[in-house]
Parts: C-alpha cells; sequence; structure tokens
C-alpha cells in the first residue's frame, strides 16, 4: 500500500537514486558505526546505510511508517524508535564506551532550526552530522559576517561545529517534490570550543539580531554600554550581522567570564 506524504509532519520523500548514493558516499559509513537516522521515511536511505552498519538506529514519527519498518527490518538489522525527535533523548541510544554517534537524516524542514538546537545539546557525544536541509536554512548555518544570511543559527551553531555545505539537492530529486532547493550539510563538533557560558550568548546572540535593521548599540542597548562594545572590537554603529562569532563570545563572556 502507497503511504501519502503528510504535509503535517513535512514528508518529502527522497527518491533520486544518484542523489542516495551522493549522500551515502560523503557520508562514508563504517562498519561497527554507531549511526542513527532520523525521519527515515520510506527507507531509501536506510536501506543503503543498512548495507554496511548493523544495528542501524532510526526515530520515526509517523505510526504508519513505524509499521511498515518494524515490519519490513528485524530487530537486529533496524532498532526503530517511535517518537518525536525534538523530544528524543539521543544519550539513551546504547553506544559502546569510548564511541560517538554518527547522526544522518532528511530533516523535516517545518522543524529545523529547533530540532538543530535540540542535537546541539548531545554535540559532546556526536562524532558528526548529515543532514538533507532547506538550502536557504544551509546557507544561513554556515554564512560568514557581514551578509544577511547570517544571523542567530550562524552564530550559535558555529560556536559548536565546524560546518560545510556539501551539495545542492534539486525538488525533482523527492516525491512530493518541495518548493525550494535543499542542501546536504556536514556538521562536525568542534573539540575545543570558545570558552563561553551558552546561556549567556544565547541571551546576547538573541537581543544582537533582535531588530536587525537597527544598529548594534540599539539593538543591546540595556545589556552593554558603548564603551563595553569599543572594549571587544565592535563599533557601536556596525549592525548584528557584521559582528563575528569570537566578538560574541567576547560579549558573553564579559557579562560573566566562563568558570
Amino acid at each position: 500500500m502507497k503511504h501519502i506524504a503528510r504535509k503535517r509532519f513535512g514528508q518529502n520523500f527522497l527518491t533520486d537514486q544518484q542523489v542516495l548514493n551522493d549522500i551515502i558516499r560523503v557520508i562514508n559509513p563504517q562498519r561497527g558505526e554507531n549511526m542513527v537516522e532520523i525521519g527515515p521515511g520510506l527507507a531509501a536511505m536506510t536501506r543503503l546505510l543498512m548495507e554496511v552498519v548493523e544495528p542501524l538506529y532510526v526515530v520515526e514519527l509517523d505510526r504508519d511508517l513505524v509499521a511498515r519498518l518494524k515490519k519490513e527490518f528485524s530487530p537486529q538489522k533496524l532498532q526503530v524508535h517511535e517518537g518525536d525527535a525534538l523530544q528524543f533523548d539521543f544519550a539513551t541510544l546504547p553506544v559502546a564506551q569510548g564511541q560517538k554517534l554518527r547522526i544522518v537524516g532528511n530533516l523535516p524542514y517545518n522543524i529545523s532550526s529547533p530540532l538543530l538546537f535540540h542535537l546541539a545539546e548531545y554535540a559532546e557525544q556526536v562524532e558528526d552530522q548529515h543532514f538533507m536541509l532547506q538550502k536557504e536554512v544551509v546557507e544561513r548555518m554556515v554564512a560568514e559576517p557581514g551578509g544577511k544570511e547570517y544571523g542567530r543559527l550562524s552564530v550559535m551553531l558555529q560556536w559548536r561545529y565546524h560546518m560545510e555545505l556539501l551539495f545542492v539537492v534539486p525538488p525533482t530529486a523527492f516525491d512530493p517534490p518541495p518548493r525550494v532547493d535543499s542542501a546536504i550539510v556536514r556538521m562536525i563538533p568542534k573539540k575545543e570550543k570558545l570558552a563561553c557560558d551558552l546561556a549567556n550568548l544565547e541571551a546576547v546572540v538573541t537581543k544582537a539580531f533582535s531588530q536587525r535593521r537597527k544598529v548594534i548599540r540599539n539593538c543591546v542597548a540595556g545589556m552593554f554600554t558603548e564603551a563595553q562594545l569599543q572594549a571587544v572590537g565592535i563599533n557601536p554603529q556596525q549592525r548584528a550581522e557584521t559582528v563575528s562569532l569570537e566578538q560574541y563570545v567576547a560579549l558573553a563572556n564579559s557579562l560573566h567570564p566562563p568558570r
């Protein structure tokens, strides 16, 4: 029985075999690795991963798809976790001591940003992440200071990860086709992040980008003085999108230095 893609789950199933092969090539799965796929859907990528990885862990929200996966694959080959990836505790997956998770998936575009922030909580337990996302979102993730794509998502994720846009995937590769281009991004957690209190950094970056048309002095008024901005090398007349990650970290540390 054909599964009808559900809009509320943001389902667009990847069907282009060449694109699937290209994704597997950049992921480069190896035997013995701990890999989890978010949103396996109709198992197009799942089958390719399972040729190498056993067992493969998957997290799927759609009950009908969960039932199909459990019926088609044995638990020795596929460990299916039914639930919302936004709520899933990735630390509960059975990983051998000293090993880390590799996370992959064609992520639902309607929850991509909150899901990326949720996954960031597990960065220290993760080897790498390869995701299909809306191209516009990936461009924001990897953006350098100075462009309109650079914003809160860029700063917060770049603090935790090295990231790279690997290649673009057209709408024709999916069923049903989305209305936008997609892209594959590689995310590797940084072994040494800039020392900073996460809550402080989040507060500073959120405030700075709250009114993008205003200069940063006005955006962070009440949080920092002009002198404090200048002390970390920021011109009070700059706009938030021209301030570097290092400068945002310095601002956050001027609130309360990291312990």
